[in-house]
């Protein structure tokens, strides 16, 4: 009850981030989960170009993120990279999602996804970002 207070609380322009970004982020979950990935690039790509006007302020949509995606289910650094991608590319600001994998042990992957912008990380920074190797199919998620 406390946290819907402080989000009410919140000035209406947070609010919306906040909605947009819950929204997006649930969507994101669901879609992998339900379709293969390709549609969902598609989707997503799509959903890109539709431009908005509003001025999103980064800082308000990573912090968003970051505290949303402890209550959606499975929310992994994939599905919040590409929720903060496209929310940042929708606003139109420049950013770059990346999907590397890191060798494990014998044999093993490990995946993680992150944004960038300007080369820096704004969501799914980790202490040993530099062991992943980015993979090229991403590059498709540009635009």
């Amino acid at each position: 009850m406390l946290r819907l207070h402080k989000f009410l609380r919140l000035p209406a322009a947070k609010r919306k981030v906040w909605l947009q970004a819950f929204a997006l982020l649930c969507a994101v979950r669901l879609g992998l989960w339900l379709l293969p990935f390709a549609t969902v690039q598609r989707l997503l790509r799509q959903l890109r170009r539709r431009r908005q006007d509003t001025v999103l302020h980064i800082a308000t949509l990573i912090h968003a993120l970051t505290v949303l995606s402890r209550y959606v289910p499975h929310a992994t650094c994939l599905v919040q990279a590409l929720t903060a991608h496209t929310l940042l590319k929708r606003h139109g600001y420049p950013a770059k999602l990346h999907l590397g994998v890191a060798k494990t042990g014998a044999a093993g992957l490990q995946a993680h996804a992150w944004v960038e912008q300007h080369g820096r990380v704004v969501i799914g920074a980790v202490e040993d970002l530099a062991r992943y190797t980015p993979l090229p199919l991403v590059e498709g998620l540009r635009s």
